[in-house]
């Protein structure tokens, strides 16, 4: 049966990782705060660019570009987008599971993918899954240089024919307790369909826009910037998702902390008290003999 010394190093022990546990929520709340901007400040850009260039696809009879082109679905290239490190509750868990689920319709297919994150590099390493680059240590500090590099990689790859469509898989950030997991395809890129639009994107359909230059050589501009911006909201979603993630989490072992230190101090007085009693009892036992 355990001592009371036992009980109060096993307390002390459990105070100190609450200790820990609390200093890591109020950091990732911190770090929360920033990368929520971030991500919110690169929403309207990406959807705006996305539009602007579906617009220009549908005023082309036959837009033809190297980013464009259609193939039968034989090579897919994933981006999985996990964290750097644990700590952050079931997050890395379950952006490689919708992972898995979706490749799993393409296990006959040429499958390689580009982790970025050390826990999916890990991960999908120990899986056997062949990469086409890896980048980890780059969500702490998102920039844009990160996912220029990365758009490189994918456009380069599809140019030259040795892919045939490119999908990306992320945890968007929507609120601090339910992220919200997303498979969005990058190449080709899809036209909107008319059930899918909505009133803004059917009215500016509807604008006849003026353009300075061919929409050709438009296309030229827009498609590579189109996957470098999607690339970088889908980092800066994911960045805030891990850190609110990892504020829950956090959050939620400083809790469970104090429930265990409640639940020890209870049996530590139980064992005190019954140590008392017996002391007690041997004294009163001691006189009434002496009696």
């Amino acid at each position: 049966m355990p001592t009371l010394l036992d009980f109060r190093r096993r307390i002390r022990s459990v105070k100190n990782t609450q200790q820990i546990t609390r200093a890591m929520k109020f950091v990732a709340a911190a770090r929360l705060r920033r990368a929520q901007e971030a991500a919110l400040a690169a929403r309207p850009y990406a959807t705006e660019l996305a539009r602007v260039l579906r617009s220009i696809m549908s005023r082309i009879d036959q837009p033809e570009h190297t980013l464009l082109a259609r193939r039968p679905e034989e090579r897919i290239l994933v981006v999985i987008l996990t964290g750097e490190r644990g700590l952050a509750g079931a997050f890395n868990s379950n952006i490689l599971r919708k992972a898995n689920e979706f490749l799993r319709p393409y296990k006959s297919k040429k499958i390689s993918v580009i982790p970025v994150g050390k826990k999916g590099r890990d991960s999908l390493k120990k899986a056997g899954f062949t990469f086409a680059a890896e980048y980890v240590n780059v969500l702490a500090r998102v920039n844009f240089g990160t996912a220029r590099d990365i758009a490189s990689v994918i456009t380069e790859l599809y140019a030259k024919e040795e892919i045939d469509a490119v999908y990306i898989v992320f945890s968007e950030f929507k609120t601090v307790m339910t992220p919200n997991l997303v498979v969005e395809k990058l190449l080709p890129v899809e036209p909107t369909r008319p059930e899918e639009e909505t009133k803004e994107e059917k009215a500016s359909a509807q604008v006849d826009y003026i353009y300075e230059q061919p929409k050709e050589q438009l296309l030229d501009k827009l498609l590579p910037r189109y996957v470098e911006t999607q690339i970088l909201r889908a980092m800066l979603e994911s960045s805030a998702a891990e850190h609110a993630a990892r504020m829950t989490a956090m959050e939620s072992a400083t809790k469970n902390a104090g429930d265990v230190i409640e639940a020890l101090t209870l049996h530590m007085n139980k064992v005190r008290q019954a140590a008392i009693t017996k002391e007690i009892i041997e004294i009163v036992s001691g006189a009434s003999s002496t009696a």
